[in-house]
């Protein structure tokens, strides 16, 4: 490589890095929230999700024991999954 080449690669590289050491503050979650995300939440604490499709709001601890009395059919072995047109 030329000479001008590798300036330009150092240069470059250079100011990446000043412009992500600069802006990471701003990005950066707070300490408070690092803590709380750390820890779990009872479901019961977290309040109602809007699923949508005419089903409105429901509460997560509704949605959890659903899920836990009806869990989602395994495969069956070999099978292929299905495709559908639009990635959906």
């Amino acid at each position: 490589m030329d000479r001008d080449s590798i300036i330009f690669c150092i240069g470059s590289l250079t100011v990446s890095l000043l412009i992500a050491v600069v802006a990471f503050p701003f990005f950066a979650m707070d300490a408070e929230t690092v803590a709380a995300a750390a820890k779990p939440k009872p479901a019961y604490e977290m309040g109602n999700v809007n699923v949508g499709s005419g089903f409105g709001e429901l509460p997560v601890e509704e949605l959890m024991s659903y899920y836990v009395e009806n869990p989602p059919a395994a495969a069956a072995a070999g099978a292929a999954p299905e495709i559908r047109f639009g990635g959906c």
